[in-house]
């Protein structure tokens, strides 16, 4: 199985059993992101050679506009899609074998963890694994220490605060916290905001 095979399989959501050809390339390619983000965190870098090197990391090279503070990690890398002007925080974790896709202008905190696989629950198949993307639209802020869990949508314009856990869809243009998230309030266009946005955090 090439890698498209397997991204194939992904956007299918098809379960991944622990003896099976996908799991030898999640492992595979798993390796091969660990050795660039060893590169990317293991000393100072330019803003030009991280992009680069994310670049190598997702297979394609990185929009306009584009900005990481290390450290990063991912534990596969090759099914991350980025919009342009995105800017990612230092300590952020991304478990991509779903896929994640971040639209234009999205900003992303400290310490973001978006996970897009899930074990399964019977205990003698919970080495299986089942993946489910995690979209971003365009205009997203994810707040410090936020996890978003496999399957969720978050949709334009929307705020995540800091801390919260997202287990399901967020509306356009809201301001969502908790644990689970949960909407706070809406976003009015054209309002100030003062730049809290419900606690969000950069």
């Amino acid at each position: 199985m090439d890698l498209s095979e397997f991204l194939d399989l992904m956007a299918a959501g098809e379960p991944v059993p622990p003896t099976s050809e996908a799991h030898g390339v999640m492992i595979e390619v798993g390796e091969r992101a660990r050795r660039i983000t060893a590169r990317i965190n293991g000393g100072y870098r330019t803003g030009e050679e991280i992009a680069e090197l994310v670049g190598e990391l997702i297979g394609s090279p990185v929009p306009e506009g584009f900005r990481l503070f290390p450290p990063f990690t991912t534990d596969f890398g090759a099914n991350i899609h980025l919009g342009r002007g995105v800017f990612i925080n230092s300590g952020c974790r991304f478990q991509d074998q779903g896929g994640i896709w971040i639209g234009n202008r999205c900003f992303i905190g400290h310490n973001v963890v978006m996970a897009t696989l899930n074990h399964e629950l019977a205990v003698e198949r919970r080495s299986t694994v089942v993946p489910a993307p995690i979209v971003l639209g365009d205009d997203v802020w994810i707040g410090a220490s936020v996890t978003i869990t496999a399957g969720v949508t978050i949709s334009e314009g929307a705020v995540v605060a800091a801390g919260a856990v997202v287990t399901r869809d967020v509306p356009p243009r809201t301001v969502v916290g908790g644990v689970p998230a949960k909407i706070i309030r809406p976003i009015e266009e054209g309002t100030e905001e003062d730049g809290e946005a419900g606690g969000a955090g950069s």
